[in-house]
């Protein structure tokens, strides 16, 4: 049975997210094939919508959107058996009798001739079949052996669908599996059936299945912030992280891999991670490492950008065959449409959660060629971020319209002001924000300030 690792970046995902799980999840998948490895899959996935450049990067190179996740708890289709042994409902209780044998499994699902779930055969059912057939045992009576032994003679060709049970609870493939445990407990039967839209059967999953349920299994690129990462991730198995955050409050039972580097961009070390294996990169996964580096660095004008980035980024065109530079302000070009895009992907796209002893803040960014453009929307980002304050309970929301060609950022700030205030020594206004110069990364230069 393939095993499913899922490579997954925080919330809210921004490229570098987005492109730092595609590109590890290839080149893991490429080292477990060199390695010989057929027992484990390495899944991309993300936790929302994606950007719209990187929707751009991965259609121009032919190449798959990562999972939508909602979660990282168990689910239903983490423990299930997949493909279960199936009969027809017309034959006879001796085949039903030989394939649980033959598989040793306690359970047959019954279809009909169209392969439609039609109910459950167990060990159970051919058990109490026998059971009912000693009712006619007298002690005083010598022919009643006779007709027993003629009833189980008889209850051999009798037909499946005679004796199979169709009260069977259906789960949810996707359904949590600690909510799919309590039904089954509660269910007359052992057993739970898993139909795709067709009502065939694709999976069974039975209580041993739940006994001897292991963790979710999860790499987390470019976080490694419980505030930031899959819902559930304190109940899965962290196999490794990847990143060029601070380090926060991710635990893990086990020693694993942690790359954690004070670089531009986490596309920048998984860029390093191939080369350091000597796995080939194919232009269409270079050109989506480059577009992350890019983006999260600002076309290397932000301050996160070091001489190691920039080594990547040439790595990388080179393999492309483009200027790195025309390169990601095409990739920046992506973006446009600001004047109708709704103000929760204006706000939010691109934010984060941070905490501060009690207090939870959420400093967002978004990116920008076009500043006067964004700010004419001001009054509506200021009411949606208030909106967010009162729903959400933040202390305060930061939001940094950053001009990658003016190399500055204007600050929009909505509840405790003062907290900005004191970390930047500003008076925040109330209108037109505060203009940054040189302030481009939030990692850097606004988070750690703040959390400082």
């Amino acid at each position: 049975m393939v095993k499913s690792i899922i490579v997954v970046g925080h919330r809210n995902p921004d490229n570098d997210s987005i492109s730092s799980a595609v590109a590890y999840a290839y080149l893991k998948n490429e080292l477990a094939k060199r390695n010989g490895q057929t027992d484990v899959e390495y899944i991309p996935a993300r936790l929302g919508q994606m950007p719209p450049e990187s929707e751009w990067v991965l259609a121009k190179n032919g190449l798959e959107a990562p999972r939508v996740i909602t979660h990282v708890y168990l689910r239903v289709s983490d423990v299930m058996t997949r493909d279960p042994i199936t009969i027809s409902v017309d034959a006879p209780m001796l085949e039903a009798g030989r394939l649980l044998k033959k598989y040793n499994i306690r359970s047959l699902a019954v279809t009909d001739d169209a392969g439609k779930f039609m109910g459950l055969i167990s060990t159970r059912a051919i058990a109490e079949r026998y059971i009912s057939a000693t009712d006619a045992l007298q002690d005083d009576d010598p022919s009643s052996s006779m007709a027993v032994a003629s009833s189980l003679i008889d209850s051999l060709n009798q037909r499946v669908g005679e004796l199979m049970a169709t009260n069977v609870l259906e789960l949810d493939e996707e359904g949590l599996l600690k909510e799919a445990t309590e039904d089954l407990m509660a269910s007359e039967l052992r057993e739970g059936i898993i139909l795709d839209d067709a009502g065939r059967a694709i999976g069974i999953m039975t209580r041993s299945d739940v006994a001897g349920a292991a963790k979710r299994r999860v790499i987390l690129v470019d976080h490694n912030e419980t505030l930031q990462a899959a819902p559930g991730i304190e109940d899965a198995d962290v196999m490794e992280v990847v990143d060029h955050h601070r380090i926060a409050d991710v635990s893990t039972a086990n020693p694993i891999q942690f790359i954690n580097l004070p670089l531009g961009s986490t596309a920048t070390i998984v860029t390093m991670q191939f080369r350091q294996h000597g796995i080939a990169i194919p232009p269409a996964i270079a050109e989506v490492l480059l577009s992350a580096i890019m983006t999260d660095t600002v076309i290397l004008k932000s301050p996160t950008a070091t001489d190691i980035d920039r080594e990547q980024v040439d790595f990388l065109a080179s393999i492309i065959g483009c200027d790195p530079v025309e390169f990601g302000l095409e990739v920046f070009r992506q973006r446009g449409g600001e004047d109708d895009m709704p103000v929760e992907d204006l706000v939010c796209t691109d934010s984060k959660e941070f905490q501060m002893g009690d207090d939870t803040l959420l400093i967002a960014q978004h990116e920008t060629v076009n500043l006067s453009g964004v700010m004419e929307r001001e009054a509506e980002m200021r009411e949606y971020m208030r909106k967010l304050i009162e729903d959400r309970a933040y202390t305060m929301v930061l939001l940094m319209v950053t001009d990658i060609m003016a190399e500055g950022s204007q600050f929009l700030v909505e509840g405790n002001t003062r907290i900005a205030e004191r970390a930047f020594g500003i008076e925040c206004e109330s209108e037109g924000g505060n203009w940054m110069p040189g302030i481009l990364s939030r990692k850097k230069q606004v988070a750690a300030r703040i959390l400082n």
